[in-house]
């Protein structure tokens, strides 16, 4: 079971980008980076293309913050290239396949009896250690802006409230 500080389980796997460019991508080629990696259950689906794409509206922001996103289902390579050719388009981030099941395992978000991951979260720091975790149901989508409220949270390294953001005052410890 991951804990927060725990080591991100490393990976390798496939991953389609853009470009339509197929290449194999393991976390650790993420080490130094601020990674929000994202399971979700299939390509194809009807809720999983809303927060994909809020996660694109909100690139620009996540890149500002110096983080990578990734997203993560058990389709294939195949099947991410033509959902973003023909439903999708560009996102601006890879989606990996996981056509073993591994990666979603060993972050604990497969439904064994779907064979599916559920809608996991995780913001990996850049000494690749997780410092959030999010895992909810099939049928809720993830809110992206509340993601990149958390991140900026975590990277600010110290004490923040609820409802804390970017450029809010931080919390200070009594002494």
């Amino acid at each position: 079971m991951l804990f927060i500080d725990s080591s991100a389980p490393d990976f390798s796997t496939e991953a389609v980008f853009d470009s339509g460019e197929i290449k194999k991508v393991s976390l650790s080629d993420y080490k130094g980076k601020w990674i929000v990696l994202f399971f979700y259950p299939l390509d194809f689906t009807f809720v999983c293309p809303t927060e994909i794409t809020q996660f694109r509206e909100h690139l620009k922001e996540f890149k500002d913050s110096s983080a990578i996103l990734l997203g993560c289902s058990i389709d294939s390579v195949h099947s991410h290239k033509r959902w973003l050719r023909d439903d999708l388009g560009n996102l601006g981030f890879g989606l990996l396949s996981d056509l073993t099941h591994s990666i979603s395992r060993s972050y604990g978000v497969l439904n064994e009896t779907e064979g599916i991951a559920t809608r996991g979260t995780f913001i990996i720091s850049p000494e690749q250690k997780i410092q959030y975790i999010s895992i909810h149901n099939f049928d809720v989508g993830r809110n992206a802006k509340e993601i990149l409220r958390v991140l900026n949270a975590c990277q600010s390294g110290e004490l923040c409230q609820a409802g804390w953001k970017k450029g809010d005052h931080h919390l200070k410890p009594v002494k």
